[in-house]
């Protein structure tokens, strides 16, 4: 399989890399789209990437996913959405929706579970929260105002920013959202999944608390992810999710899915 990684930040150039050395098996790189022109990756112009593709990789967020996303799945080009978040935009989700033959596939990203939630969701689900924990410098965001932003910058005691449903707090978190946006699609109700930010200036990992009542049962995950060196709103693990999603993709005999 082709496979064409558009954005070489902190997870699109993890992938690349992967991809270039033979690290999938089945999967091969064709090369990376990203005005940076990152050395030691072959760099496409991003028509070129797609139609020289089996597979898109979108690692460069939100704004990117809009705008290449339809593009890359009218070519008939499947797409594997990194920027989950984005999908919190209605008009944005139906537009990948619509577009096609390519098949768009997303990203676990930095969490698991979702398998399970989604499973649980056919019988019903009556509620759902997410807690995220994070360093609280790294969620300081542009629509707070001088002194909310220097009160996370310095403070000493945990802070819950924000509680409300999924779809609002992963757009006034955009740069944090994608485990919010992940959970509302598994449980397939953006209204039912209730969501809280915290920000801890002590925390060593980026937490993710998410419990789930049903028909099914009841669940409970907890995951604690070092946070990204390059790029501390995202989890180091998160292009290692990426490249299992390829594997998946490439080689899909006896894959979860």
């Amino acid at each position: 399989m082709r496979v064409g990684v558009i954005g070489a930040g902190s997870i699109g150039s993890v992938v690349a890399a992967a991809l270039r050395d033979g690290a999938v098996p089945g999967a091969r790189l064709t090369g990376v789209s990203d005005p940076a022109q990152p050395d030691g990756l072959p760099v496409l112009p991003v028509g070129e990437l797609i139609e020289a593709s089996d597979l898109v990789v979108e690692a460069a967020g939100h704004q990117a996913l809009a705008e290449l996303g339809p593009q890359v799945l009218d070519a008939g080009r499947d797409l594997l959405v990194v920027s989950v978040g984005a999908l919190a935009d209605e008009e944005l989700h139906e537009r990948l929706r619509a577009a096609g033959p390519g098949v768009p596939h997303l990203s676990t990203g930095a969490i698991g579970g979702l398998d399970l939630l989604r499973a649980a969701a056919r019988m019903g689900l009556h509620h759902v929260e997410l807690v995220t924990t994070k360093r609280a410098a790294s969620l300081v965001q542009p629509w707070m105002s001088d002194a909310e932003a220097e009160r996370l910058r310095t403070a000493d005691t945990p802070v819950e920013l924000m509680r409300g449903p999924a779809r609002k707090v992963t757009a006034a978190f955009p740069k944090s959202a994608n485990v919010a946006a992940s959970v509302a699609l598994a449980a397939g109700d953006w209204d039912v999944v209730e969501t809280a930010v915290v920000a801890d200036p002590c925390a060593e990992t980026t937490s993710h608390v998410i419990t789930a009542e049903g028909a099914a049962g009841r669940y409970r995950f907890e995951i604690r992810n070092h946070p990204s060196q390059e790029t501390p709103t995202s989890s180091q693990v998160v292009p290692y999710a990426v490249l299992s999603a390829i594997g998946a993709l490439a080689t899909p005999e006896g894959a979860f899915r």
